[in-house]
C-alpha cells in the first residue's frame, strides 16, 4: 500500500522536472520570426549547430557533431588568446604588459595589447603575433592536456603562408634590453583531418580564376561548438574545474580578459565608424548598428569566412539577473562558390544568430515571469 501512496508522488515531480527542463533552443527555433524561419526552411544548406548552457548548469544541445567539419574562421583566436596569456606566465622574465616583438616585424606590441585587438575588433595580425609566439605544436599540445578536444589550430589567418610549419623569433623587452628570446620552431607537419563533409561547395577560386571542384578543407584550423563552448565556461566558471584543465593566468590578467571580452569596440579606444557596438558581438543585436544597452553584458569571440559565421557568448542580462551561455555556427553560400565573397552574411546569417539570441534571451524573461 505504502508503495501505491508513493506513485501520485513520483509522477508530480516526473512532470515538474519535465517543466523545468524545456529546451530553450528548441523553442527559440520554433519561433515564427521570418529571421529564424528562413533558416529552418532549408536546414541542410546552413549548417546549424548550436549549444546552450543555463544558470543552473543544464545543457541543451541542436544538431551538434563533432565529426562534421565547419570552416571556426576567427573563433580560434579564442584559445590561442588564453593561452598566450597563459604562457607568459610561465616565463619568470616578462610578464603580459612586456614589450614584444616578432622578427620581421616592424610592430613592438604587449601580449596584453594583442588580446584586447582580438575580442575588440577581431584583429588577424594580433592572432597571428600570439599564433607565433605559441606556435601549432604547443596549441595542440596544451588543448589536449586540458582535455580541450577534438581540436586542431595549425595556421595563421589572413597573411600568405598561413600555414608555414616554422615559427618566428620572438624577443621581449624590458628596460631597452632582451629580457627573454626563443628562437624559431619547427613544427610538426599539419596532416589531413578525417572529417565528414571536409571537402565542400561545387567551386573555389584560386588566383582569380574559378576552379569548378570541391573545397578542401582538410588542412583548415578545426575547433567544433562543444570545444568552443567549453572553452567559455572554463573562463566564466573556472572552479567548475580541476586545476589542470583551467588556464593558469594571474588574477589580473584574468580581469583584464573578461573586461576586454565584453566592452564594445569604441569602449577600448576604437573609435573608426565601422567598429559599432555589436561589431564582433553576433547574438541579440548583430543585425543592428544601434548602441547596446548597457544592462546586457556579451563575453564572446565571432568568427567569420567563406560562409560561416560562429559565435561562442557569455550573456547576462543585469537587470532581469539571467545569464546563459550560448555557441552556434551557421553557413551561408547559396551559390556553393567559395572565395567569390558572396555570402549571405547579412541578409540570412547575422539576422538568425541575433535573433536566435533574443529568443533565448525572451524565453528566459517568460520563465521568470512565471
Amino acid at each position: 500500500m505504502k508503495k501505491l501512496l508513493l506513485l501520485p508522488f513520483l509522477v508530480l515531480f516526473s512532470c515538474t522536472t519535465q517543466e523545468k527542463m524545456i529546451d530553450p533552443i528548441q523553442v527559440a527555433l520554433a519561433s515564427d520570426s521570418e529571421k529564424i524561419q528562413k533558416v529552418m526552411q532549408n536546414l541542410d544548406a546552413h549548417e546549424v549547430q548550436i549549444m546552450l548552457t543555463d544558470s543552473e548548469g543544464n545543457d541543451f544541445s541542436f544538431q551538434i557533431d563533432d565529426d562534421t567539419y565547419f570552416y571556426p574562421a576567427s573563433s580560434v583566436k579564442f584559445p590561442v588568446a588564453l593561452l598566450a596569456l597563459e604562457k607568459v606566465n610561465e616565463i619568470p622574465e616578462v610578464d603580459s604588459n612586456s614589450l614584444l616583438s616578432v622578427k620581421d616585424d616592424s610592430l613592438q606590441t604587449t601580449i596584453r595589447k594583442e588580446v584586447q585587438k582580438i575580442f575588440a575588433i577581431s584583429d588577424n595580425e594580433a592572432y597571428n603575433r600570439l599564433f607565433e609566439f605559441l606556435g601549432q605544436d604547443e596549441i595542440h599540445e596544451k588543448l589536449l592536456k586540458k582535455g580541450l578536444q577534438p581540436a586542431r589550430i595549425s595556421h595563421r589567418v589572413g597573411t600568405q603562408n598561413a600555414d608555414n610549419s616554422m615559427t618566428r623569433v620572438i624577443s621581449f623587452y624590458k628596460n631597452d634590453s632582451i629580457a627573454y628570446s626563443r628562437q624559431a620552431i619547427e613544427n610538426e607537419t599539419i596532416e589531413h583531418l578525417q572529417l565528414n563533409k571536409i571537402q565542400k561547395g561545387k567551386g573555389f577560386y584560386k588566383n582569380d580564376t574559378l576552379v569548378n571542384a570541391q573545397m578542401d578543407f582538410s588542412k583548415k584550423n578545426y575547433l567544433p561548438i562543444s570545444t568552443l563552448h567549453e572553452l567559455m565556461k572554463r573562463i566564466q566558471f573556472p572552479e567548475k574545474y580541476t586545476e589542470s584543465e583551467q588556464f593558469q593566468i594571474t588574477e589580473s590578467d584574468r580581469e583584464f580578459l573578461l573586461d576586454v571580452m565584453h566592452k564594445t569596440p569604441k569602449q577600448q579606444g576604437f573609435t573608426d565608424d565601422e567598429y559599432y557596438d555589436s561589431y564582433v558581438k553576433f547574438f541579440m543585436f548583430g543585425d543592428s548598428e544601434t548602441p547596446m544597452p548597457d544592462h546586457i553584458k556579451i563575453y564572446n569571440k565571432v568568427g567569420y569566412a567563406y560562409g560561416y559565421l560562429t559565435d561562442c557568448a557569455h550573456i547576462i542580462d543585469l537587470k532581469n539577473n539571467i545569464s546563459f551561455t550560448v555557441t552556434a555556427t551557421i553557413h551561408v553560400n547559396e551559390n556553393r562558390i567559395f572565395n567569390d565573397d558572396t555570402y549571405e552574411y547579412d541578409e540570412i546569417g547575422i539576422p538568425f544568430l541575433a535573433e536566435l539570441g533574443r529568443q533565448i534571451h525572451q524565453f528566459y524573461l517568460n520563465k521568470q515571469k512565471k
